[in-house]
């Protein structure tokens, strides 16, 4: 085994900081070129208008997916070594919900919003004030939330896991799971392109 590179020492955290910072300049770079700095192009995702987002971000977690897997199958890479957080189903699903609506309405998650204000638009600004004041209000009511955040806990569970399959199984079932969904995403957007023809002859 080789991988991790950091749990085999390879490099310490000042360096890991150091590729951390440049892989992001990089994915914020990509996300730009991508036209996902404007909030036009994640909000059509939610009315089916224009499915970039799901096709591009599903692409990635693919990607990662199969190249982890492999690298695992060859001996190159320990997937017991790679860092998991704890999966608290409920809070999770409830914070998903409430992401998702401030998704919708702002036209932004977290990562495209910052990659807009250094673009220098001025609605992602406004987008990344709120959502700085929505931690201050989070931290401020943690206490009265915190059991329900801590709650439900699983420890940290893998789809593997949790289903009882191989890893080989549900690699492939997510794969059949992105297909389709490119494939939903195609469809949706060309009967919404045909209702909007119609509308507009």
């Amino acid at each position: 085994m080789n991988a991790p590179f950091f749990k085999f020492d390879y490099f310490n955290t000042d360096v890991s900081l150091i590729f951390a910072f440049i892989i992001g300049i990089a994915f914020g770079i990509a996300l730009e070129r991508g036209g996902f700095g404007r909030a036009t192009i994640l909000a059509a995702q939610f009315y089916f208008t224009n499915m970039r987002v799901l096709k591009v971000m599903f692409t990635a977690i693919v990607t990662a997916m199969l190249g982890l897997f492999y690298l695992s199958v060859i001996g190159f890479l320990d997937l017991s070594l790679i860092y998991l957080t704890t999966t608290n189903m409920l809070p999770m699903v409830v914070g998903g919900l409430v992401a998702g609506v401030g998704f919708v309405i702002g036209g932004y998650c977290p990562g495209t919003s910052m990659v807009a204000v250094a673009t220098g638009k001025i609605d992602a600004m406004v987008y990344v004030l709120g959502m700085m004041f929505g931690i201050f209000v989070f931290g401020e009511m943690f206490p009265s939330i915190e059991s329900f955040f801590n709650s439900s806990e699983m420890g940290s569970v893998t789809l593997p896991q949790y289903f009882n399959m191989s890893y080989g199984l549900v690699v492939f079932l997510v794969v059949l799971m992105a297909l389709g969904a490119f494939a939903a995403a195609e469809w949706g957007e060309r009967k919404m392109a045909a209702k909007k023809s119609e509308a507009n002859p």
